[in-house]
C-alpha cells in the first residue's frame, strides 16, 4: 500500500504559517516565546524566522522591554513582527449600492481607494470596467506595479451574485465565470468569497487594539436582507451550503400579523429588514399619525426615504417612533438568540446605520432589557467605514495569499485550487 505523508515543503509552509498567525494574534513576539507556543526547538524557530527575515516577510524590531526595573539575566529577548509593507493587497467589494476598490497594507492600513455608487440598473459591464480602471489608477498613483501586490480579493455580497456571474449550485459557490473575466485584466492571484465573511475577517484581522485572548466573534450585517457569520478560533463558519443569509428565516415575532412570502409568520426578513420597517411605517403614513414625515414627503408615500424616517423619529412622530422602537426590540431578540447559539466574545454589528436620532447607546439599552448585561456587553459596532468597504476584499486576499501559505508567493492556479477546496469543505 502506498503511504502518503506530509512533505518537507508542506511542513515548512505549515510552520511558517503558524509563526505568522502568532505574530498576527499577539503582535511583536520573541523567538523563545514562538518556540514555546509551537512546541518547537529554539534552533528550529531561529532557522524559520531568519529565512523569513531574509525574504522581508518579518523583521526584528528591538529588545523586549521589561516592566520591572531589573531585567532577568541571560540572553535578551529580541522581538520580531510582521513587515506589514512586505506586499500590498488590492480589495474589491461589490455590495448592493456600492463597488469599492482599494489598496491596503498587510495590517489593513488604507493607502488608496475608489468608490462608485450603484443603482438598480447597474450591470456587470459597469462593475467590471470600474474595477479595471480603478486598479490601473491606484497602481499608477502609488507608483506601484503588479509585482508589489500579493493579489486581489473579490468580496461579493450575496444579493449581487447574479449581477457578477456567481452561481450557487448544490451548496457550492461557483466564481469561475467572474474569475475568467477578470483574467482579461490581470494575471495576479485572485481570491473570491462572500463579502460578509470578508468584512467579518477584516474586523478580526485589521482591528488595531484587541485582547490577545480574542478568538471568535459573531458578525451581523444589515442590508436589504440580514447576513450572519460566526467564527471559531477566528475562522469564519457559515451554513453547510455557504449561505450567510439564513438568519432571515429565523422567527423573532411569532405573533406577527403578517405572513412572509416564504410562508413563515414573524421571520427576520419580514419584521426588521429595511423594506419591512418602511412598509409598516407607510401603512401608518398620514397627516395625523406622521405629521413630520407627511410634511417632509409632501404627502407622497413614494417620496419617503430612510433619511426622512430617521428625521421623523427624532421629531417624535408617534407612529414612526412606535414602529422603529418595536423593530429595535425584535432586533435585540434576534441578537440574543444568535448570541446564545454561538457564544461569541463579541457580537459585531455592521451597516446598522445608527444616527444621532437612533443612537447605538439607545439600542444597547434595549438589548440590555431583552437579553441582559452579558449580551449587551458583547455588542460592538464594526469599525469598517462605508468608504472603506474594499477592506473586505483585502482581508480575503491577505488571509489566503499570505497567512494561509506561510508568506510563500502563490500562483493564480494554486490559489484557485486552494480556494475550491476551502469552499467545498
Amino acid at each position: 500500500m502506498e503511504q502518503q505523508g506530509i512533505s518537507k515543503l508542506d511542513l515548512k509552509r505549515r510552520n511558517r504559517m503558524q509563526v505568522l498567525k502568532i505574530l498576527k494574534q499577539n503582535g511583536p513576539t520573541s523567538r523563545i516565546d514562538i518556540a514555546s507556543a509551537l512546541e518547537l526547538t529554539r534552533a528550529a524557530v531561529t532557522i524559520i524566522t531568519n529565512e523569513m527575515i531574509d525574504q522581508g516577510i518579518i523583521a526584528e524590531i528591538g529588545e523586549y522591554k521589561h516592566i520591572s526595573e531589573k531585567a532577568p539575566r541571560g540572553r535578551k529577548k529580541i522581538l520580531i513582527d510582521i513587515n506589514h509593507h512586505y506586499k500590498f493587497a488590492l480589495g474589491v467589494t461589490i455590495e448592493e449600492e456600492l463597488i469599492s476598490v482599494g489598496l491596503s497594507t498587510l495590517s489593513g492600513e488604507v493607502l488608496d481607494k475608489r468608490n462608485l455608487k450603484l443603482n438598480e440598473s447597474a450591470d456587470k459591464k459597469l462593475i467590471y470596467s470600474f474595477f479595471a480602471r480603478s486598479m490601473h489608477e491606484i497602481l499608477s498613483d502609488n507608483c506601484l506595479d503588479q509585482s508589489a501586490l500579493l493579489g486581489i480579493g473579490f468580496a461579493i455580497y450575496p444579493s449581487m451574485y447574479a449581477k457578477t456571474d456567481v452561481s450557487l449550485k448544490d451548496g457550492k459557490l461557483d466564481f469561475s465565470k467572474l474569475e475568467r473575466y477578470m483574467h482579461n485584466y490581470t494575471d495576479l492571484p485572485m481570491v473570491f468569497d462572500n463579502s460578509v465573511k470578508g468584512t467579518a475577517m477584516a474586523n478580526i484581522d485589521f482591528k488595531k487594539k484587541r485582547p490577545p485572548t480574542s478568538r471568535n466573534i459573531a458578525f451581523l450585517q444589515y442590508g436589504k436582507k440580514l447576513n450572519f457569520v460566526f467564527t471559531n478560533l477566528n475562522e469564519p463558519i457559515v451554513s453547510y451550503d455557504n449561505r450567510t443569509d439564513f438568519v432571515n428565516k429565523m422567527i423573532i415575532n411569532p405573533a406577527s400579523d403578517r405572513i412572509c412570502e416564504c410562508g413563515r409568520r414573524g421571520c427576520t426578513e419580514n419584521e426588521i429588514a429595511p423594506e419591512a420597517v418602511k412598509r409598516r411605517i407607510l401603512r401608518s403614513f398620514s397627516k395625523e399619525n406622521t405629521p413630520f414625515l407627511w410634511q417632509a414627503a409632501k404627502g407622497d408615500p413614494r417620496s419617503v426615504t430612510r433619511e426622512m424616517i430617521n428625521a421623523s423619529y427624532s421629531k417624535n412622530d408617534t407612529a414612526v417612533v412606535k414602529i422603529i422602537d418595536n423593530a429595535m426590540t425584535m432586533t435585540a431578540v434576534l441578537i440574543n438568540n444568535l448570541y446564545f447559539s454561538t457564544n461569541p466574545q463579541k457580537m459585531v454589528l455592521h451597516k446598522f446605520g445608527f444616527t444621532n436620532e437612533i443612537s447605538f447607546e439607545k439600542f444597547r439599552s434595549i438589548v440590555l432589557k431583552v437579553g441582559g448585561e452579558r449580551v449587551a456587553d458583547s455588542i460592538a459596532l464594526s469599525f469598517i467605514e462605508d468608504r472603506h468597504h474594499f477592506l473586505s476584499g483585502c482581508a480575503l486576499a491577505i488571509r489566503e495569499l499570505f497567512y494561509n501559505c506561510g508568506g510563500y508567493t502563490e500562483t493564480a492556479e494554486a490559489v484557485s485550487h486552494h480556494q475550491a477546496d476551502s469552499l467545498n469543505r
